[in-house]
């Protein structure tokens, strides 16, 4: 499906690893439940990095993802401002996030992209 907004807010983070299963049940149960309720939010797509292989120039490669992130969360926004909303504040700090996951990630990016 097409992407339906001008802008994506990716963020990308790895999790200890004895707190994964709480981080994938507060991110889907809770978190990104939440953020679908901030005004300008239309979408959250979450990614886990896998190993895989491709072929370039002929030769086979290996995608390891080795030092990026494992997780990324793409939010599918109308704009930048819409992270700095009363809405974003409020509702990126509700739940358990905050103080059970939040403290245990890591190697944390953000970034804001515009849709070409």
């Amino acid at each position: 499906m097409p992407i339906a907004t001008r802008y994506l807010f990716i963020v990308s983070m790895d999790v200890a690893p004895e707190k994964e299963a709480l981080f994938n049940e507060v991110y889907d149960q809770e978190h990104v439940p939440s953020l679908l309720k901030v005004p300008g939010v239309r979408a959250v797509t979450r990614l886990r990095t896998e190993a895989a292989r491709f072929v370039l120039g002929g030769e086979p490669k290996e995608l390891t993802g080795a030092g990026a992130p494992k997780y990324v969360a793409i939010y599918e926004i109308d704009s930048p401002d819409v992270l700095t909303s009363a809405g974003w504040a409020a509702a990126s700090e509700q739940g358990r996030w905050p103080t059970e996951v939040r403290p245990y990630t890591s190697n944390r990016h953000h970034i804001v992209r515009a849709v070409l």
